[in-house]
């Protein structure tokens, strides 16, 4: 089973996607869009970049954990990961990303 993207709408009316993996675990977040076809157009965007190493940046925390970006061509965030407790995990997740970004399985919820 490959991973999806599941679209929602908060009590202020904003739209966000997440990106989950195989096993349900959540591996990336969007920021708050105002219309639901801009949060797709964000879904959009993971599925095209998401099989290219030049469109992750590495960042560390404040506290010394590790987590990642998502980069849009035109260098916006598209979608920021969780925090991991070391540089492999991060790597992991970057793994996750690739294999299950570029899936067509988008749910609203």
């Amino acid at each position: 089973m490959a991973g999806w993207y599941e679209v929602s709408k908060n009590e202020l009316g904003e739209f966000r996607f997440v990106l989950k993996a195989a096993n349900s675990e959540t591996i990336l977040r969007s920021q708050q869009y105002t219309s639901k076809a801009s949060a797709l157009n964000g879904v959009a965007s993971v599925q095209h970049n998401a099989p290219d190493d030049a469109r992750y940046e590495l960042k560390t925390a404040n506290d010394g954990r590790f987590f990642f970006n998502l980069l849009a061509a035109n260098g916006q965030v598209v979608g920021t990961s969780q925090m991991y407790a070391s540089e492999s995990t991060r790597s992991a997740g970057i793994a996750s990303v690739k294999t299950n970004g570029p899936s067509s399985d988008v749910r609203e919820v």
